[in-house]
């Protein structure tokens, strides 16, 4: 969900390059490794960059949090798009998405630093739950049962918090297996 850095007025970084450059340090390391040298480094800039727009650390971990919910509430929006397709199609768009393994690192992540990031906690929180509602509404449109809905739905959506965090140890799901997980919860 991150995007790459990339300096915005020719060679000088902006506050929002810094963000996205941590935000990239995050996904490798972790927010123990995100510090200011780290983020330097990887930025290939001096430490004066920095300073230039951020009191401290504390600052730019502000900046990282602000920068992924905006970018986070994009991708939430596109996602509210799918309830102009049928039901089922809306599934196969969602879970398609919460397959993508390029979305993995940054999911694992950005829950991690959740545990001691409470606005990133709470838009974590506010995606599952929307997701959540998305999953259910087309589930109860598809089986005309609210609490058959419910409960697939924490099956589909624990299931896609689970393919990000097991990735390492598992097999990634197959197109034909795909298929086979919605004709099984759509039935």
């Amino acid at each position: 969900m991150t995007t790459s850095v990339r300096r915005s007025r020719g060679s000088r970084l902006t506050a929002d390059d810094w963000a996205a450059a941590a935000l990239e340090v995050l996904v490798a390391e972790g927010i123990a490794g995100v510090d200011i040298n780290t983020v330097c480094k990887h930025a290939g800039v001096t430490r004066g960059s920095f300073y230039w727009h951020f009191s401290d650390l504390g600052a730019l971990h502000a900046a990282m949090a602000e920068r992924w919910i905006a970018e986070t509430r994009t991708v939430l929006e596109q996602l509210a798009e799918l309830d102009q397709l049928p039901a089922r199609e809306r599934l196969h768009a969602m879970t398609m998405h919460l397959v993508d393994d390029s979305n993995w690192g940054v999911e694992r992540a950005l829950r991690e630093w959740a545990r001691s990031e409470p606005r990133v906690a709470e838009m974590i929180a506010e995606g599952d739950s929307f997701v959540f509602s998305l999953v259910e509404g087309a589930l109860l449109e598809l089986r005309g049962d609210a609490a058959e809905a419910r409960v697939l739905a924490g099956l589909l959506v624990y299931a896609g918090i689970g393919f990000a965090h097991g990735q390492s140890g598992l097999p990634k799901p197959t197109a034909e297996e795909i298929e086979e997980l919605l004709r099984l919860v759509t039935r």
